[in-house]
């Protein structure tokens, strides 16, 4: 687990102390420490198995969040005016909506430009860490759709409607919270930011949508979501390659499209993907033995959530998944339900909620950070969005959900 480790640390403290070189060397450290691990299990221990399960992961990953890269990135959404606190809190709201519809990457990926031009005026980190925090993640808790840890749940048993009718509460008083800290903390950014002159009304951006089409490539990928592998891959790769070569290229330019995101998110992850194999099958192994006899789904919220922070949330998810099976000692999904509802739903929104605590807790929290640096935004690193958001603003949230519906259960 030396690389996985290695790999963690470069990510929380090389784009702090070394900004440049992290630009120019981390496609080589995640990928070189990818292929050690790799290449570990591909000829010490000739464990093709698991190499190939990790590179089948990977591969269903990457297509979901880069084709809804690319299809969003061919829908163009004009703003109107500047934002003050109440619109932006109606705005986040509209994306926790929409991310159970579009799934949490393809939400972020098409309120991200317009969330940036409505703030341009006053744009600061925070406006883009709430965004991840709510759109990216927390919103996306009511479908098996919303993020790709509930829709492994539903490809295990678990029943689509399930998630909704169980979690909303968890929605609703995640998202409130969250909410209710971004209009204070907005609220005072905007009061101290000088007012920028107001245009004239004919020189204003209108509100208006360009690229309309691409909701045909969207329902195909969001179809596709339910259709066998690889025939849901290809279909994916089929949908971005129609938006891509039918979006005209001042839709992309409004938007200032480009690859660079996906690709950063493309090197990184399969680094993460590959470096994580022996963690997660360290988990899969002792989690049941450390969990003990009678866990309460507490143990479940912390630790799905712990290590959806560190890792990706989706196969953290059905590690604890898997642990809750061997603690059971069933594999039947009804009957799991029927004995440990309550250790799913802590299951369930420990993956969704801790995914926010990190840039790679999920897959689309890199690409929003990725395009609020191309338009000039200012974000925190790793480390510093640990210590200087997640600790102060979402382990609040995250502790009183844990107080409120799962620590006496």
């Amino acid at each position: 687990m030396l690389p996985f480790a290695l790999l963690l640390g470069a990510m929380a403290l090389a784009p702090a102390c070394a900004p440049g070189w992290w630009r120019r060397h981390y496609a080589k450290i995640s990928l070189g420490l990818g292929a050690v691990t790799a290449g570990w299990y591909a000829f010490a221990r000739q464990d093709w198995p698991s190499l190939g399960a990790a590179a089948h992961e990977y591969l269903g990953f990457i297509a979901l969040v880069g084709s809804l890269f690319v299809v969003s990135g061919g829908i163009h959404i004009g703003v109107r005016g500047a934002a003050t606190p109440g619109k932006n809190v109606l705005f986040l709201l509209g994306g926790a909506l929409l991310a159970n519809l579009l799934g949490t990457t393809g939400a972020a990926m098409l309120l991200i430009r317009p969330w940036l031009q409505l703030n341009q005026s006053r744009i600061a980190a925070h406006h883009i860490v709430f965004f991840i925090f709510i759109v990216a993640n927390v919103g996306g808790c009511l479908t098996p759709i919303g993020d790709p840890p509930l829709f492994l749940g539903y490809l295990q048993g678990v029943p689509f409607w399930w998630v909704a009718k169980n979690c909303w509460p968890m929605w609703l008083l995640g998202v409130g919270l969250l909410l209710g800290i971004f209009y204070a903390i907005d609220r005072k950014h905007f009061r101290q930011t000088p007012t920028a002159p107001v245009a004239p009304a004919a020189d204003r951006k209108q509100w208006r949508v360009a690229g309309l089409k691409n909701l045909f490539f969207l329902a195909i990928i969001l179809g596709a979501i339910f259709a066998p592998s690889p025939w849901r891959e290809g279909l994916m790769l089929a949908a971005a390659a129609g938006s891509y070569f039918t979006t005209p290229k001042t839709v992309h330019a409004a938007n200032g499209f480009d690859f660079h995101p996906i690709q950063e998110v493309a090197i990184l992850f399969a680094g993460i993907f590959a470096t994580m194999i022996p963690a997660l099958a360290w988990l899969d192994q002792h989690a049941a033995t450390l969990l003990g006899g009678n866990p309460s789904p507490a143990i479940f919220y912390w630790g799905t959530g712990g290590l959806s922070s560190a890792l990706d949330n989706a196969p953290t998810y059905l590690g604890f998944l898997s642990a809750l099976r061997g603690v059971s000692g069933t594999e039947s999904m009804a009957a799991l339900l029927r004995s440990h509802a309550p250790h799913i739903l802590a299951i369930s929104i420990g993956a969704v909620f801790f995914g926010a605590a990190t840039y790679i807790g999920n897959g689309p929290n890199f690409m929003v950070k990725a395009i609020a640096e191309q338009n000039g935004v200012r974000m925190p690193s790793f480390l510093t969005f640990v210590l200087k958001y997640t600790l102060p603003w979402l382990l609040p949230v995250l502790v009183i959900v844990w107080l409120a519906f799962l620590r006496t259960k």
